[in-house]
């Protein structure tokens, strides 16, 4: 894999590692007045209450993440929706504790799975059960149940304007960012060529060619396409042309054939792109390599030809774009599939956090809504092993943030004091999320209980208080931690063999329309056998992610899966941009049905765990990379079933 072995670290030392990512101050201070103003809103209106249920919709800015602004702003907007509803929802069913039990689990389920769909990085949903559970919390009184909606949604508006305004000053901050980056990893993969980490090179570029791709789709509005927007597409299209010439021209594995010069223009077009006036940056001459065969020259040329387009007029760059942007229904179906651990991930959360809550309820916990939003922040980790790591870093930080919380509200804050310790708590909260989920806990924790508990006429004592959450905290990550264990233990590695073998039989399909005279649509999403393809890489990815946290981890199966799962994906790569080409050869029936005999070979064989044998492939003209791939495979496969004792 071409990576030196380390011993791992603990898993309680992983869970208390600091991550080296820089503090956000400025998303932290917006995310502090997003949480605080509406309260001293309410304040100044007269109404704590109030200002405290306006004050749920500002957790809407907690979702806010790097993206381009289309896509956040449909995002921002659904959460503010889902923020509105959950707290109607809480309002009308807190008189019935098992149907609103039933409702939190829905409410997880339904928000882990779009997340885990639309891949949407943030809390996922948290948040959602929180705002939920808190309203189930407060005094009981459905008729209130639209002007609480009102206020969340009234906070959450705010938060909306607050995370848009930055539009106005860097509109296409995010494509530029991932396009930058784009480059940058392409210079990374050209240095590396011909070294121990040139397939660690290639995967990264692989990965945020993807993923550039998806993120400028994300930000495309059909109205509106401004010339930076239109530069950065074909900016993107270029990285993608310059990665495949360099596959299919069989430049890896060739050490010192890339000159020095084609690494320093990579950077050099990283730099313009970076900057503030692509235009004025692009008359920057490119480093011209002193020798340079054909396969070079024709890199330099592309290389000359993306900065040019920057130069280019509006009307041009339009003829050289070509969006094809995945609709929101194939998504959503291919995350339905049976297999998609996406969906086991959503069934699994929904059922343990009802379980969580009804639990609590049955046995009468005081303010029992704690017991599940345990369970839920828990659960929210991306692996096993993530999941222990969130069960440490939520214990470890709730136990001080509840000791945090009893000293505030032993000195019974009111008013003002109130809206100032949710601003200063969120912010330092949205300043440490970044770097330790732990830290994170222990000021958003003391948040959480004094917004719950200032809306709450009870008193108690500090001893009370403090012992009954920790009580609820604990209990809650102990069923998550069962319903971790005992569902999703095995669940992921468990499926690869039968998803190697279904992603096979898939690509199998798209080989055939790409090579068969069969029409590629310019409407993608209407290319059943490309969407397919798609929804099996993105499952099988998923699914193999979720296999290298599981506990115990199997680390030789995990180490010959790899690359069958990395092989896979890079021929689904090569398939999906080959559909892009105007024109491909039409291969004879007799070459088809040799090409679709070795795809099946190796669907059943990868399934079953059987031999493959290896067959030689036909050429295809101009495609070799295709074919190359198709035969590494069969290598991968052999290698990965030949190999005793990895079951």
């Amino acid at each position: 894999m071409g990576e030196t072995k380390v011993s791992s670290p603990s898993i309680f030392r992983q869970a208390l590692t600091l991550n080296k990512k820089p503090f956000p101050w400025l998303k932290a201070f917006l995310a502090g007045v997003a949480a605080g103003l509406p309260i001293l809103i309410g304040l100044l209106f007269g109404s704590l209450h109030n200002g405290l249920i306006a004050g749920l919709g500002g957790f809407t800015f907690l979702y806010v993440f790097p993206m381009p602004y289309a896509q956040l702003a449909k995002k921002l907007t659904w959460c503010v929706l889902a923020i509105t509803t959950c707290v109607f929802l809480g309002s009308i069913l807190a008189p019935y504790p098992i149907i609103s039990a039933l409702m939190m689990g829905i409410i997880g389920a339904l928000a882990i799975f779009v997340f885990g769909a639309f891949k949407l990085i943030g809390p996922s949903a948290l948040f959602f059960v929180l705002i939920f559970a808190m309203v189930t919390g407060m005094p009981v009184a459905p008729e209130e149940a639209f002007t609480r909606a009102g206020l969340a949604f009234l906070g959450g508006a705010f938060s909306w304007i607050l995370a848009m305004s930055s539009l106005l000053f860097n509109p296409h901050g995010p494509e530029k960012n991932i396009v930058k980056r784009s480059y940058e990893e392409l210079a990374n993969y050209f240095k590396a060529i011909g070294t121990i980490h040139e397939n660690d090179a290639k995967h990264r570029i692989m990965a945020i060619l993807k993923e550039a791709s998806e993120t400028i789709a994300s930000g495309y509005i059909p109205w509106s396409q401004n010339d930076d927007y239109l530069h950065l597409m074909v900016l993107n299209n270029f990285a993608n042309k310059i990665y495949l010439f360099s596959v299919e021209e069989k430049l890896t594995g060739q050490k010192d054939i890339i000159p020095v010069e084609i690494v320093e223009s990579l950077y050099l077009l990283s730099k313009i792109i970076s900057s503030k006036k692509m235009h004025d940056a692009s008359l920057t001459d490119l480093p011209h390599p002193d020798v340079m065969d054909e396969k070079i020259a024709q890199i330099y040329i592309e290389l000359n030809a993306a900065k040019d387009s920057l130069k280019e007029s509006r009307v041009s760059l339009k003829e050289q774009v070509d969006l094809q942007k995945t609709s929101a229904q194939r998504i959503l179906l291919g995350a339905l599939d049976k297999n998609s651990i996406i969906f086991i991930n959503a069934l699994r959360f929904g059922v343990f956090t009802t379980f969580a809550a009804i639990f609590a309820y049955e046995f009468e916990f005081n303010r029992s809504f704690w017991i599940p939003l345990s369970c839920v922040a828990v659960m929210s980790g991306a692996t096993i092993a993530a999941t222990v790591h969130r069960a440490i870093q939520r214990s470890l930080g709730t136990i001080f943030g509840i000791l945090i919380a009893s000293i505030i509200l032993a000195f019974h804050p009111t008013g003002y004091l109130i809206a100032l310790l949710i601003f200063l708590l969120t912010f330092i909260t949205e300043l440490f999320i970044v770097k330790n989920y732990g830290l994170a806990a222990l000021f958003f924790t003391p948040a959480a209980l004094i917004m719950a508990e200032a809306g709450s006429s009870e008193a108690y004592s500090i001893k009370f208080f403090a012992s009954a959450r920790l009580i609820d905290v604990f209990i809650g990550v102990i069923i998550g931690l069962i319903g971790v264990w005992f569902v999703g233990r095995k669940s992921a590695s468990s499926k690869l063999p039968h998803l190697i073998s279904k992603t096979i039989r898939t690509q199998a399909q798209a080989f055939y329309v790409l090579f068969s005279n069969q029409q590629i649509y310019r409407n993608y999403g209407r290319n059943i056998e490309f969407n397919k393809m798609e929804t099996n890489i993105r499952n099988l990815k998923m699914v193999f992610d979720s296999a290298t946290g599981e506990i115990p981890k199997d680390r030789s199966s995990i180490e010959y899966y790899w690359p069958i799962v990395f092989t896979l994906e890079e021929l689904g790569y090569l398939l999906d941009k080959c559909a892009k080409l105007k024109s491909r050869p039409v291969l004879e029936d007799a070459v088809l049905s040799q090409y679709l005999l070795i795809f099946e070979s190796m669907a059943i064989a990868s399934g079953r765990r059987n031999h493959v044998e290896i067959r030689l492939l036909p050429e295809i003209e101009g495609f070799q990379s295709i074919v190359g791939k198709i035969e590494e495979l069969q290598l991968r496969l052999q290698r990965h079933i030949d190999e005793p004792n990895h079951h």
